[in-house]
């Protein structure tokens, strides 16, 4: 990859990693050969890439439960990725494990995701069902590898392959099959490193406990409902004995704080307790193990458990949830079969990148090229889009003579 020269010029804290962590020095390393930076490992290369990319920049206007015109105070896929970074960061540090790549992953895992949600990932994959699928963590990592167009060598941000992989938290077995290197690992069976794991793990930490607060400002759930649920009702009842009389805004703050600490106390201790039974020594240890390293304990397996069933039931199975992402879906629906009817009403760029596939695969690339076009909307421009093609009243003119 890189000289030892080159190395030393950047800013690698390996001395400070345990011996089964990722290490920027050591990388398996990119699709593109590069030189070293100066002044930064290259996983901070990594996140600075990403951050910088378009497609991170349009996570402010795409929605997490709710569609993002609902209201300015709800999340969006930018501030629940900024939110998995902390949590993701402040477990590595503890473990001793590389701060920078676990943010990397964390700030590219959503990437991928298409407008509307996990509705509009739903509907984008029914478009697509005869041309290959639609899954987001394969488009997370498709933005990162290919679509991104704005370096000189390259398509894609040219990534390292750890963070690759950790982008890809999941994958079908005939979708590994062409993904070649960060596919490997689920054909062989083998695990990721800590650093991916851990931030899959923050992912879920991160959205179980926000999506309650979304939902009590939505009006979709209550204190009384969630009082049912252990693991609320138990930093509930810690919270009202230290803070009698508390108003509702400041108690439900204190509870999810509190709730995202148990959580992440318990990963770091159960995982800190698995590392040590496994004996790990190297990267290649962690890869071999049959199950991931990275665990909640037992008991907060099932209060997790608990939690996210409650929270499907009554807040993603919401009437008003469903409305909202019915009326989402058939928008990505609709989308999809026009552009497939009619290529020309394409802007030209995505147009170009259409016929770009369709030399290569055919109807199959012309069905990925649109697909890439509507993942990479946010909600209010698949809105905008939605009205410029159906809405009579959008009919606009062009004066032919100047």
């Amino acid at each position: 990859m890189t000289g030892d020269n080159d190395i030393n010029r950047g800013n690698s804290y390996s001395g400070q990693l345990v011996s089964y962590a990722c290490n920027d020095t050591r990388s398996i390393g990119r699709r593109f050969e590069e030189t070293h930076p100066t002044y930064r490992n290259e996983y901070q290369r990594d996140r600075d890439r990403i951050i910088h990319s378009a497609a991170f920049r349009r996570l402010e206007y795409k929605t997490q439960v709710f569609v993002n015109h609902e209201g300015d105070l709800f999340r969006t896929r930018l501030t629940h990725s900024l939110e998995v970074a902390q949590i993701a960061r402040s477990i590595a540090r503890e473990l001793k494990l590389h701060e920078d790549l676990t943010e990397a992953i964390a700030l590219a895992h959503d990437l991928g995701h298409t407008p509307f949600g996990h509705a509009g990932q739903t509907a984008l994959n029914n478009c697509m069902k005869d041309f290959g699928g639609f899954e987001h963590n394969i488009q997370s990592l498709r933005v990162v590898d290919k679509l991104e167009q704005k370096y000189a060598d390259f398509d894609g941000l040219n990534l390292t392959f750890e963070t690759r992989e950790g982008i890809l938290k999941h994958c079908a077995l005939h979708n590994a099959e062409r993904l070649g290197d960060v596919g490997q690992r689920f054909l062989d069976k083998s695990q990721p490193s800590l650093e991916a794991q851990l931030t899959d793990y923050s992912d879920e930490t991160a959205y179980n406990n926000h999506d309650i607060d979304d939902g009590i400002r939505y009006g979709l759930i209550t204190i009384t409902d969630l009082l049912k649920i252990e693991l609320f009702r138990t930093q509930y009842d810690i919270v009202n004995k230290q803070y009698p009389g508390l108003d509702d805004k400041k108690l439900i703050h204190e509870v999810i704080r509190r709730m995202i600490n148990v959580m992440v106390v318990d990963l770091i201790d159960t995982s800190r307790e698995n590392i040590s039974n496994a004996n790990l020594s190297s990267i290649d240890d962690v890869r071999k193990q049959e199950q991931k390293i990275m665990a909640f304990s037992k008991q907060m397996s099932e209060q997790k458990l608990e939690l996210k069933q409650f929270l499907r039931k009554s807040l993603y199975q919401h009437y008003r949830v469903h409305r909202m992402t019915k009326k989402a879906a058939d928008v990505i629906d609709a989308l999809f079969n026009a552009f497939m009817d009619d290529l020309k009403i394409l802007p030209t760029e995505a147009l170009e990148h259409c016929n770009t596939l369709k030399e290569k695969h055919g109807d199959k690339g012309v069905a990925r090229g649109i697909s890439d076009y509507i993942a990479g909307m946010t909600d209010r421009y698949a809105i905008v889009e939605y009205e410029r093609i159906f809405n009579p009243r959008q009919l606009s003119f062009v004066n032919l003579h100047p």
